[in-house]
C-alpha cells in the first residue's frame, strides 16, 4: 500500500466515527418519544369539554345577539321563494331569467310605491277617524243594561273611554313622542331592508341554491337538488297562496263594508282584515271580531250583517279557497297545521307562525322521501 493511501484511510475512518458520534450524540439529546396522551385522560377530557361549552356558550350568544338580524334574512328569504314562482312562470313563457326577475322586481317596486302613495293616507285618515268615535262607540255601549252593571262595577268602560279619548294612548304605547319616531323609523328601516334583501335573493336565487347544492357529497348532488328545488317550490307556493287568500278577505271585506254603510272605515278595516288574515288559525278571527265590534257600535243592525258576513266567509275560505290555493303547495294534516302554528308563535311571535307551516311542510316531506323511504328499504 502507497503512504497516501495509507495516511487517506485513517482520516475516512476519523469522519466516519464522528458522523456515528454526531448521531448518537443527537439522539441522546432529544430522548425517546413518549406514549400518546390518553384521550381519556380526566384532564384531557375537562379542558377540551370545557372549551367546547365556551365555544358553544360564545356562538349561542352572538346568533341572540344577532337574532333580530338572522329574522329579516329569513323573511326575505321566505318573500323570495314567494315571488319566485311568478319569474318561474314568466320564464315559461319565453323571458330569459334575468328579464323575468327584472319584470318581477319592478311589478313589486310598482304596488309597493302605489300602496304608499295611495292607500296609506286613506288608512291613516280612517284610522284617526276610528279613533275620534270611538268615545261615542263607548257610550252606546253603556246604553246596554249588562254593560252598565259591569261598568257600575268595575268602571271598565270608562276607563277605556278616557284612555282613548285622552289622544296619548298610542304615545304612551311606544313610549311618548320620541318612542313613536323611533318605531316609525325602525319599522322604515326594517321594511327597507326585507325589501332590499328580497330583490337581492330573488335575482340570485339560481346561483344560492346552486352554491348550496354544491355541499352535498357528488353523488347525492341530483337528490339534493330535487329535494331542494321541491321544498323551495312549497315555501313559495305557501307564500304566494297566504297573499292570495289574504287579497281575497281584504277585498271582499272592502266591497262588503261598503255595501252595509261602513264606508268611511272600509280601506282601513279590510287592510286590518287582510293582514290578519296572513296569520294562520286566529287571523281571520281577530279581523272579523274586530270588524264585527265597530259594526255593532255604529248600529246593531250592521253589527249583525258583519256577524252574518264573517261566519259565512270563513267557512267558504275555510272549505273553498284555502284548499284549492294551498293544495299544490302544503300538504299537512289539520294537527301538524295547528301544532306548528303554535310553536312558532311560541318561538318568534306572529312571523313565527306565518313561517312554521311551510317550515313543518318541508320537514315532513324531507322525512317521506329520506328517512321512510330508507326504513321501507330496509
Amino acid at each position: 500500500m502507497s503512504d497516501a493511501a495509507a495516511e487517506e484511510a485513517p482520516v475516512e475512518e476519523q469522519e466516519h466515527h464522528d458522523e456515528a458520534s454526531d448521531d448518537a450524540g443527537s439522539s441522546e439529546d432529544l430522548g425517546t418519544p413518549g406514549p400518546p396522551i390518553d384521550r381519556r385522560a380526566p384532564f384531557y377530557l375537562g379542558f377540551f369539554g370545557g372549551l367546547g361549552a365556551l365555544t358553544a356558550w360564545w356562538l349561542g350568544t352572538t346568533l341572540l345577539s344577532i337574532s333580530s338580524t338572522l329574522l329579516l334574512v329569513v323573511v326575505a328569504l321566505f318573500l323570495a321563494a314567494g315571488l319566485n314562482p311568478a319569474v318561474e312562470a314568466l320564464v315559461r313563457r319565453g323571458l330569459s331569467r334575468s328579464m323575468a326577475v327584472l319584470a318581477v322586481i319592478v311589478a313589486f317596486l310598482v304596488v309597493v310605491a302605489l300602496f304608499t302613495v295611495a292607500i296609506v293616507p286613506v288608512i291613516t285618515d280612517q284610522v284617526a277617524a276610528i279613533g275620534q268615535n270611538a268615545p261615542g262607540w263607548f257610550d252606546q255601549l253603556q246604553s246596554n243594561e249588562r254593560v252598565q252593571q259591569l261598568n257600575d262595577e268595575y268602571q271598565v268602560v270608562d276607563k277605556a273611554r278616557d284612555y282613548v279619548a285622552g289622544g296619548d294612548f298610542v304615545g304612551t304605547l311606544f313610549g311618548g313622542a320620541l318612542g313613536i319616531g323611533l318605531a316609525v323609523l325602525g319599522a322604515l328601516f326594517n321594511a327597507f331592508i326585507i325589501i332590499v334583501l328580497t330583490l337581492y335573493f330573488l335575482a340570485s336565487m339560481k346561483a344560492t341554491t346552486a352554491g348550496l347544492y354544491r355541499l352535498a357529497p357528488a353523488s347525492r348532488r341530483d337528490r339534493v337538488s330535487k329535494l331542494g328545488d321541491r321544498v323551495l317550490a312549497g315555501i313559495g307556493g305557501y307564500v304566494s297562496g297566504a297573499f292570495v287568500v289574504a287579497l281575497a278577505a281584504g277585498l271582499s271585506s272592502l266591497i262588503f263594508l261598503f255595501i252595509v254603510g261602513l264606508g268611511e272605515y272600509a280601506v282601513a278595516l279590510a287592510f286590518v282584515v287582510a293582514l290578519l288574515d296572513v296569520i294562520p288559525m286566529i287571523g281571520a278571527t281577530i279581523g272579523a271580531v274586530i270588524v264585527t265590534a265597530i259594526g255593532f257600535a255604529t248600529d246593531p243592525t250592521i253589527g249583525l250583517a258583519c256577524l252574518v258576513f264573517y261566519v259565512v266567509y270563513q267557512q267558504v275560505e275555510n272549505y273553498v279557497i284555502y284548499p284549492r290555493v294551498m293544495s299544490r303547495s302544503v300538504d299537512l294534516p289539520g294537527a301538524v297545521i295547528v301544532i306548528a302554528a303554535l310553536v312558532g308563535a311560541a318561538l318568534l311571535g306572529v312571523v313565527g307562525a306565518l313561517l312554521a307551516i311551510p317550515t313543518a311542510a318541508a320537514i315532513l316531506m324531507l322525512v317521506r322521501e329520506v328517512f321512510i323511504r330508507r326504513q321501507d328499504a330496509a
